[in-house]
């Protein structure tokens, strides 16, 4: 495994981030990923040297789910919790203890410190390395949510404060606020990014890089489409395995199979045919090789086989030729 620094904060973690969002997560009526796999699955990511986890308050059904299993994992394992970054989120209502009430969501003070709190106690942990907001809350005003938030790190319950996705205004105007309001700011953002994916948020991206903030993007393989395990059919719909992202998801041709994305997909297969790697691993590497900003992959593997696959993107090297085989495709429109 290869390590890099959080961004501009001094926090070292492996250039892979291990997602666990479909940790006890019902789709169709199917749990996605069980208990007994979430614990091999860790296993697997802590044996690989990743020492990044990424978790939030309402991954799992119920809500919290993700966070308790690694923190039972995580005490029935040994490991010393400094050897992980853990990151949590806080934004969507939580229905951990039932119907969510009035309170039980957004980016107000009573919502927050009650989540905080949750989290940290299905994680077993005192503290977060790094909280994210999970989306931006229009009805409350960032200074609420930002002061709220500074009060958790002077408290040390949280390390580090992120943002994921959310319009480049928004981010720009929370990181003003927290330089005139002498409060923390974010130093970590997790939007949506991959290969076929990038120019959509590139705005944020640009704040990103302007303010040197790390970037973790969420579907960095675009939904599975970069693996190269779906097919195209001839009226232009995706044909998908029994039990992948597209055959659960009825969303995912709009969200993620574009005629972008199909040539992109194309040539990342042309780059891992050159360098006998997989698309998943040239996909990966093409996001870690970012030169703008850092850029740590969120991987959502759902076997210990293809953990061990997105791992190997850490044993490339992409060529600039490569590389533009990849950024022509993403320009063609």
């Amino acid at each position: 495994m290869e390590y890099t620094t959080l961004g501009s904060t001094g926090t070292t973690v492996s250039k892979l981030c291990f997602g666990t969002w479909r940790f006890g997560r019902e789709t169709g009526g199917v749990v996605e990923t069980d208990r007994e796999e979430a614990y091999d699955l860790l296993d697997a990511a802590w044996d690989h040297g990743i020492n990044f986890i990424d978790t939030a308050n309402v991954y799992g059904d119920p809500n919290g789910t993700s966070e308790q299993w690694i923190g039972d994992w995580l005490a029935d394992r040994g490991y010393h919790r400094e050897d992980l970054v853990i990151a949590s989120k806080v934004y969507f209502p939580f229905d951990g203890r039932g119907d969510p009430g009035p309170n039980d969501s957004g980016l107000g003070r009573k919502h927050i410190r009650a989540q905080i709190e949750g989290t940290l106690e299905r994680l077993g942990t005192d503290y977060l390395d790094l909280y994210y907001i999970h989306r931006w809350d229009e009805n409350t005003p960032i200074r609420e949510t930002l002061r709220t938030l500074t009060e958790l790190v002077r408290e040390g319950k949280v390390h580090y404060l992120g943002a994921s996705t959310m319009a480049a205004w928004q981010l720009t105007k929370a990181l003003w606020t927290s330089d005139v309001e002498g409060l923390e700011r974010f130093d970590v953002t997790q939007p949506m990014v991959n290969a076929a994916h990038y120019d959509a948020v590139g705005d944020y991206l640009d704040v990103c890089a302007d303010q040197d903030l790390a970037v973790c993007p969420y579907s960095p393989l675009g939904g599975g489409l970069l693996t190269g395990k779906y097919d195209r059919t001839a009226d232009g719909s995706v044909e998908a395995p029994d039990g992948s992202r597209a055959s659960l998801d009825d969303m995912f041709e709009e969200y993620y199979a574009s005629e972008r994305a199909w040539d992109v997909l194309e040539a990342v297969e042309d780059v891992a045919d050159d360098l006998e790697a997989t698309p998943a691993q040239v996909a990966l590497r093409w996001l870690i090789d970012q030169e703008r900003f850092t850029c740590i992959p969120i991987v959502g593997a759902r076997t210990p086989d293809q953990l061990s696959e997105n791992v190997g993107a850490v044993d490339l090297e992409l060529d600039d030729e490569q590389f533009e085989w990849i950024d022509a495709a993403r320009s063609d429109e």
